[in-house]
């Protein structure tokens, strides 16, 4: 069973399930759409001949922030990890699922790669593995893609690398 937007509505009042800050215009038939946070981990995969992950790989990503004078590209091909703004509780005795928004799909961006559940009992912001199969802008604040919720059967470095900084 996936929870309809009336559902939705009333756990998020009752508590059993949270979104702060919440926005009631963005719960969907049944779903709640989330947004990018200003903070993206990037690979610095330059500076590895391969990935082990049996070896120490502290050193693999750098956060880079975004704003609004300076904003995150995410060029094409590039993966990065980033978050919601929102903070998500689910109760124990529900999962949620995470979905990519169809119309930034179609435009090449992809949110997740195989994360795609929220266990039940989480409660954080939730991890998203972007991807860009085009040429997209990620703008803090944008709407980045809603959750399904059902019953179970889941201040950093500002030093970007110069191709994530806006291009004159």
């Amino acid at each position: 069973m996936i929870l309809s937007d009336r559902s939705i509505r009333e756990a998020v009042a009752a508590g059993r399930i949270v979104i702060e800050p919440f926005d009631d215009g963005c719960v969907q038939p049944s779903s709640v759409d989330l947004h990018l946070d200003h903070r993206f981990l990037v690979f610095r995969n330059h500076t590895r001949g391969l990935i082990d992950v049996k070896e120490d790989l502290s050193d693999l990503t750098e956060q880079v922030e975004a704003t609004d004078d300076d904003p995150f590209i995410l060029h094409p091909g590039e993966f990065v990890l980033g978050s919601t703004s929102e903070r998500v509780v689910v109760p124990d005795e529900l999962v949620a699922r995470l979905e990519g928004k169809s119309s930034l799909g179609r435009l090449g961006l992809l949110i997740h790669s195989t994360a795609g559940y929220v266990d039940a009992g989480w409660d954080g912001q939730l991890t998203l593995e972007l991807s860009n199969v085009a040429n997209r802008r990620c703008s803090p604040g944008r709407r980045a893609r809603g959750g399904r919720c059902r019953p179970p059967s889941p201040r950093s470095r500002r030093r970007p690398r110069p191709s994530h900084r806006r291009r004159s």
